[in-house]
């Protein structure tokens, strides 16, 4: 994946609704899933036997070592991309994992949850995306139940652009670790970009514990969006999970 996984995240993260060469891809109808691998040549992972997101289940306890992050307020931008709300990241903020320092380059979120546990859809996931220095990507994911109000969000919701496209400067720079259950047990699975090219290799790092959000601030994140944004979960093929 390497340097090809960076460069085709950066391209998702400017927002076009254009995958590969061009090709318009979307959630739902003749653009959709099903459909992603057959838009555009770069796209051919979508059919891969690694893909992401996954139903979490029939994990295989391996006493995972625990997450090393080190995050600072250095989220400085939200930018409305027609498939997402993504906040951008300044450099400083990082993931250790596999004696490998990842860098935080964004998050971004899903309604509902793209990955499940056990069987179980939530009303919001949220992406911590980071590269290491060769671009091979890991991912933190936070699945949000239904709850009190997160404050967290409370925070950021009222700057989100609404127009796709559309970019903007965050009043005071936000801290990914606010996101964060304060349990940090998580199940690990390597997967994909869950968006095309669907990139493959990537580590994923699913957060055990939920978070709480409000009935209404889902319902603010999805008022902007216009359309659920979850693609499929994918078959596992012989992959494990590990807990």
């Amino acid at each position: 994946m390497k340097r090809f996984a960076i460069a085709a995240l950066m391209a998702c993260a400017a927002g076009a609704a254009m995958a590969g060469d061009g090709s318009h891809w979307t959630y739902e109808g003749e653009a959709g899933p099903e459909q992603w691998a057959k838009l555009s040549p770069d796209n051919y992972a979508c059919s891969g036997k690694n893909q992401s997101p996954v139903d979490v289940k029939g994990t295989i306890h391996a006493a995972l070592t625990p997450l090393k992050m080190d995050y600072h307020a250095g989220g400085n931008e939200v930018l409305n991309n027609g498939h997402t709300l993504q906040v951008g990241f300044q450099p400083g903020s990082s993931l250790m994992l596999d004696g490998e320092r990842f860098e935080l380059k964004q998050y971004h979120f899903h309604a509902p949850s793209e990955n499940l546990i056990k069987g179980q859809s939530y009303p919001l996931e949220v992406h911590l995306v980071h590269a290491d220095k060769d671009g091979n990507l890991a991912v933190v994911a936070v699945m949000f139940k239904e709850g009190a109000e997160n404050k967290a969000l409370t925070a950021l919701w009222p700057q989100l652009p609404k127009e796709a496209g559309a970019k903007a400067a965050l009043g005071a720079p936000l801290s990914a670790a606010a996101l964060l259950p304060a349990k940090r047990a998580y199940y690990r699975f390597s997967g994909s970009l869950t968006t095309p090219p669907c990139s493959e290799g990537v580590r994923w790092l699913v957060m055990k514990a939920p978070v709480t959000v409000s009935k209404e601030q889902v319902a603010s994140f999805a008022a902007l969006i216009h359309h659920p944004n979850n693609r499929p979960v994918q078959s596992l093929n012989g992959r494990v999970i590990l807990d």
